[in-house]
């Protein structure tokens, strides 16, 4: 009963309802959510590791990123899923995380930019400390 309880727990938080709605589409990074749902990553973070706990959902590391699915294997999860009626699924915040899901590479492609642009600000600041005689060889 325990587990049942604990499912619907994550279930009756907004956000995880709305990560578990997406990855019942498809398998999405934490960027991606973290853009699609416009909130940050730390968030989407926390919450993904909270429904793994309740076996709802794995993920799947893949070079610097790590993808979230659904647990196909969780009875309950697709039985709620099935149930859902129109008002959840015509709820504008979902209709919206949709519209956004369609588009989701752009989120990966800002995240990609700022990891790129961070190295080469690193880059640069290690050159120019060099130059300046802060760096030193050991």
């Amino acid at each position: 009963m325990d587990k049942i309880t604990n499912i619907f727990k994550m279930l009756s938080d907004e956000t995880r309802l709305r990560i578990i709605l997406l990855l019942s589409k498809e398998e999405l990074c934490v960027c991606e959510l973290s853009g699609i749902l416009d909130v940050s990553q730390p968030l989407i973070s926390r919450n993904l590791s909270k429904l793994k706990a309740v076996g709802l959902v794995m993920d799947d590391r893949r070079e610097k990123f790590v993808f979230y699915r659904l647990r196909k294997d969780n009875n309950l999860l697709r039985a709620v899923l099935n149930s859902l009626d129109d008002s959840v699924i015509n709820n504008h915040k979902f209709t919206r995380d949709l519209d956004r899901l369609k588009n989701k590479d752009i989120f990966m492609i800002c995240i990609q930019a700022k990891t790129s642009n961070a190295n080469q600000l690193a880059i640069r600041n290690d050159e120019t400390m060099l130059k300046c005689g802060r760096i030193h060889d050991s």
